[in-house]
């Protein structure tokens, strides 16, 4: 056979072999994005048991994503561990659920530009904690496969750790008596301490661990899926809209208080 035909015999197989689609098309055709976030964890995510519904800052950025690429929301409640597992798996499409960008997890998803900035800070009873150093040998709460939990072993000598399912069972140990102090990002902290029963008796601390970004995650080589999350919550940044959904969960007169002091950006 001619080297032209045997050519043209491969190029037109070529031509008939299938494209493997990628989420951002699988997503179009379901005409629903599926988003993982975090059930119990107010007022980023938070289960209304009633209307079975959850609702959050999280939430928000979800809708404003599936808005963006014209298709419906179905949003899955998950519990901390379970949210790297249901990526890997195609239970969802992607985690927006307090996922601090670091490195490690990079090695393992793709992450958006930061949409939320802030610090890792602790509730404690009301004058017991005041520098670092009071927590040195302390039982402190958090929940499993977070970034908390290394800064914890990290920075506070002889720390002993319980790790918690989520963020309520913390507390509620806290309120027993169970713990010294339950660590997590501040935002987090505020929107559960205010709930607390007798939270007169508690309070969060002017001291921090670490700075914490984070970041909506994808399955790794989503290239097309994650450009558009970025140009939404870019351009929801420029329209105003981030700010209003900031004010809506964090702004006064909410369950958590607190001052916008970051802005979406791709630097």
């Amino acid at each position: 056979m001619k080297l032209n035909t045997i050519l043209s015999a491969m190029f037109g197989l070529f031509l008939l072999s299938p494209v493997v689609a990628d989420d951002l098309d699988e997503i179009k055709k379901r005409g629903t994005l599926i988003v993982g976030v975090k059930k119990a964890t107010p007022p980023f995510g938070e289960l209304n048991p009633r209307s079975n519904t959850i609702s959050g800052y999280d939430v928000d950025f979800a809708m404003a994503i599936a808005k963006q690429l014209g298709v419906k929301i179905m949003v899955k409640g998950l519990e901390p561990a379970q949210r790297i597992p249901s990526l890997h798996e195609k239970d969802v499409d992607m985690i927006i659920a307090t996922m601090t960008k670091n490195s490690e997890r990079e090695k393992q998803m793709d992450f958006s530009h930061g949409y939320f900035v802030t610090w890792q800070k602790f509730v404690a009873p009301k004058n017991k904690v005041k520098t670092l150093d009071d927590l040195a040998g302390t039982t402190i709460g958090t929940v499993t496969s977070s970034t908390t939990e290394k800064q914890l072993r990290r920075e506070i000598p002889g720390v002993n750790i319980v790790l918690f399912s989520d963020h309520d069972k913390a507390f509620a140990a806290l309120n027993k008596g169970m713990l010294d102090a339950v660590s997590a990002e501040e935002p987090i902290l505020a929107g559960l301490w205010n709930k607390m029963p007798n939270k007169k008796n508690f309070e969060i601390p002017n001291l921090s661990l670490s700075f914490e970004v984070y970041a909506i995650a994808v399955r790794k080589g989503e290239k097309r899926l994650l450009k558009e999350v970025n140009k939404t919550i870019i351009g929801m940044e420029e329209s105003g809209e981030a700010g209003k959904i900031f004010e809506r969960w964090f702004g006064p007169g909410t369950n958590a208080p607190l001052l916008r002091m970051f802005q979406i950006s791709a630097k």
